[in-house]
């Protein structure tokens, strides 16, 4: 296994692209995200890719962010804390608006900002070891930067509760919300078979039609991708959210845990 953060294999029409931190749940940080939107970039130069197949590495989509890079951006400076969170925002955003057809195929964990990844894709998969969880309330943050994907996807009722319960959500849960369209066997082998339905539409007509679906929907702007990232920027450097990164590596309970006012 290559120590790349991200691996991009492209098989005649087909990129997959690949989170590829397996030791640790392809977690993010600086080097995965940036490599993530390189990877995305080429993608988008290729006029021979029709479709793109994303996944982790391992038995794990993704543990979201690495919470000692998170603890570690949230002690940076204010422009240094503002730019990685930004970086993120910009590489989700360019998931979100890739030209081609995007599918999500989910294992085991997705934590956090791989929901954001998930819901960021046109099609999304899992077989039944997939886990969600947005749990970012629990260390003192919010699923900021994802946070528009997430309700899209969602809608408000389901991102209001998922969000603030912080509450893990097993396949069959997650695909009655919405998180997944479909549970398969074989995810990869679905994925496949979708591809395949995905190659037999036209290019150009497939780009415009996500850009239809994203305007009726309401875009997720620069405007709204600024707020975001200048959000998650500005939690994981006050109090709560240092004291809840510190409270997980300390392996003991954030101050607020347990209270009942």
């Amino acid at each position: 296994m290559t120590d790349q953060p991200i691996l991009l294999d492209v098989d005649g029409a087909i990129a997959r692209l690949t989170l590829n931190r397996p030791e640790k749940r392809n977690a993010f940080d600086d080097g995965l995200i940036g490599a993530l939107d390189d990877g995305l970039a080429a993608i988008e130069a290729d006029d021979r890719i029709r479709a793109v197949i994303l996944t982790g590495a391992g038995d794990h989509f993704s543990a979201g962010a690495d919470l000692g890079w998170m603890r570690q951006a949230g002690a940076q400076g204010p422009e240094e804390n503002r730019a990685s969170a930004h970086a993120f925002a910009e590489a989700v955003a360019r998931l979100d608006q890739l030209p081609v057809p995007t599918v999500a195929v989910v294992r085991g964990a997705t934590y956090g900002g791989g929901v954001g990844l998930v819901c960021a894709c046109d099609i999304a998969l899992c077989d039944l070891s997939a886990r969600f969880c947005l749990s970012e309330v629990r260390l003192g943050l919010a699923p900021a930067v994802i946070g528009p994907y997430v309700v899209r996807a969602l809608g408000q009722s389901w991102a209001r509760r998922l969000m603030l319960t912080a509450e893990v959500v097993p396949a069959d849960m997650a695909r009655a919300v919405g998180l997944v369209q479909e549970i398969a066997a074989d995810p990869d082998a679905r994925a496949a078979e979708l591809a395949g339905l995905l190659l037999a539409g036209a290019p150009g007509a497939q780009a415009e039609a996500k850009a239809l679906v994203r305007r009726a929907a309401g875009p997720v702007d620069d405007a709204l991708r600024g707020f975001t990232a200048d959000l998650i920027a500005r939690l994981r450097a006050a109090p709560e959210g240092r004291e809840g990164l510190d409270a997980f590596f300390a392996k003991r309970p954030p101050s607020w845990a347990g209270r009942d006012s």
